[in-house]
């Protein structure tokens, strides 16, 4: 093949592009697409612009249709978003919108009591917020305080009774005042000095709590990745943060990011309005997210920071790299967690995770069911290794 004159798209790029456009009812002479990532890109298209049966095909013309079910409908979102610059992801968007059956399927009330809100179609709901009309959004925003509450049932009791251990256990003392003696302990540690004529323990050692119930013990920083493919991980780990925010005990900072960052602290008392002010999809800056978030630690060695993420650096990685081995080595326990979903084993960027797994900070998943256990031995300040780099 000749070389094309400067300034001319090749013929193979013409003809990939249009075979993109026209999908498989295309003429057999454009070929067929090779690579991973183009079959991708056509089957994003197809479900938009493609009836699945291939009726209604003909020329350039595909027919819409894209099935109603919220977690495809979520799959779908963030394959547009890795596949397709943001200006054409919002065509798209406005066009699911407009030509399909998601209107109806997520913002009429009628059907909305007929489907189960689950995190899945509140992330969809979420990423779509864009383009919601005005005169819908009550209704997302019903769905999504349905689910934000389901989520708090699951999660609210076990979180704060896990943060409470571990804080208490880091007050305790061993020279307590009679009112603070935690008696269960004390017997447990002076069981060797039973005396069996008295029928007695000799408590020659007490075990008590600090009465610091109104001071902040720990702060904690939840940095959260905005990409598509974290919808699940946004939506419980706001849950969480309004959780933590209700503690006393916790000075708690939620920060959401992707190119931009957007510091949702003050809005942590209400979980629904954390979730509006995201903004799925958009790319990655995960380094100017972290350095944003060491403006907020003024007490490393009482501060806990999670940085939730998929790890895809649209930033300077070395830098964030940097950063990270930074707060680790000015006391701040930090922990990654590649997902805060039920979603099963994440995709996540494995150099970046094996680099920070090198300075001692383990990337894992977790599921919201064991983040509270996760969480008390953060706050412990434990060796977070053995949690390793699959979902737990």
């Amino acid at each position: 093949m000749s070389t094309p004159a400067p300034g001319r798209v090749p013929d193979d790029t013409r003809l990939r592009r249009w075979r993109l456009v026209l999908g498989s009812a295309a003429d057999p002479a454009l070929g067929e697409l090779t690579g991973a990532e183009d079959n991708a890109v056509d089957k994003a298209l197809g479900a938009l612009y493609d009836s699945p049966s291939g009726a209604g095909r003909s020329g350039s013309d595909r027919a819409g249709s894209l099935s109603g079910s919220a977690p495809r409908v979520a799959r779908w979102l963030g394959d547009i978003r890795t596949y397709f610059p943001s200006t054409v992801v919002e065509v798209m968007q406005r066009d699911a919108v407009e030509r399909l059956d998601l209107t109806s399927l997520l913002l009429e009330p009628e059907l909305m009591e007929a489907v189960e809100p689950d995190v899945h179609l509140v992330g969809t709901l979420l990423s779509l917020n864009g383009v919601i009309p005005e005169h819908t959004k009550a209704t997302a925003r019903m769905v999504v305080s349905k689910v934000v509450k389901q989520i708090e049932e699951r999660i609210a009791s076990r979180t704060v009774a896990a943060v409470s251990g571990a804080l208490n256990r880091a007050t305790r003392t061993s020279r307590p005042k009679p009112r603070d003696i935690d008696f269960d302990r004390t017997i447990r540690k002076n069981l060797a000095n039973y005396l069996p004529e008295q029928r007695t323990i000799i408590a020659e050692r007490l075990v008590g709590y600090g009465r610091r119930a109104q001071a902040v013990h720990r702060d904690v920083i939840l940095a959260i990745d905005q990409s598509g493919s974290m919808a699940s991980s946004v939506v419980y780990s706001s849950v969480f943060g309004a959780v933590l925010a209700s503690m006393r005990s916790l000075r708690t900072s939620l920060v959401v990011f992707d190119t931009e960052i957007v510091d949702l602290t003050e809005k942590l008392a209400d979980p629904v309005d954390v979730l509006f002010g995201t903004q799925l999809g958009g790319g990655t800056y995960i380094n100017r997210a972290i350095a944003y978030c060491q403006t907020l630690i003024t007490r490393p060695a009482d501060s806990v920071f999670f940085l939730i993420s998929d790890l895809y650096e649209g930033g300077v990685r070395e830098e964030m790299l940097r950063r990270i081995n930074a707060m680790k080595e000015a006391g701040v326990q930090v922990v990654v967690l590649l997902a805060l979903s039920d979603d099963g084993a994440p995709s996540y960027d494995r150099e970046n995770a094996a680099a920070l797994a090198a300075l001692g900070v383990p990337a894992f998943a977790c599921t919201p069911d064991r983040f509270p256990e996760l969480l008390a031995e953060a706050l412990d300040r434990g060796d977070l290794r053995h949690w390793g780099a699959e979902p737990r």
